[in-house]
């Protein structure tokens, strides 16, 4: 389990198992949320596994399912809103964090006064490569 903090609030990781939830709890998080889509692979047990194991650890979860890089705006917009009504801090995940920063980024760019390049570049810092960010808020 790899965690890159996105905000002081918001981090993301690569792909969790439920019983990784508890190192997740120990490392203070209160809410999860998931962006893997049901069956996409063997090392996903599906979001039920996960919900079970958070309910029970008193963390909030939420699952916002997408494909790698096709992003609704029903997506961005339900990715959004998780972000801003689940108790912080919060930690996203997905197979490699991708679609997580990029959902983040998406859903940031989208506030007034967003400082873009800061968005970019700790994007950048948490491993993943800004450009097709870049791509898909000015697009």
């Amino acid at each position: 389990m790899k965690i890159q903090y996105l905000e002081p609030t918001v981090a993301i990781a690569d792909a969790l198992t439920p019983a990784d939830l508890d190192e997740v709890k120990a490392q203070g998080f209160r809410s999860v949320i998931c962006n893997r889509r049901p069956g996409e692979a063997d090392d996903y047990p599906g979001a039920d596994a996960f919900e079970q194991r958070a309910r029970a650890l008193g963390l909030a979860w939420c699952c916002v399912p997408v494909a790698p890089g096709e992003y609704s705006e029903a997506d961005i917009e339900a990715f959004g809103q998780a972000l801003e009504q689940s108790p912080s801090p919060v930690l996203a995940f997905c197979r490699t964090g991708r679609r997580a920063v990029h959902l983040w980024a998406q859903s940031r760019a989208r506030q007034p006064g967003c400082d873009i390049p800061g968005l970019l570049a700790k994007a950048h810092e948490a491993g993943h490569d800004p450009q097709p960010i870049r791509a898909m808020i000015e697009g």
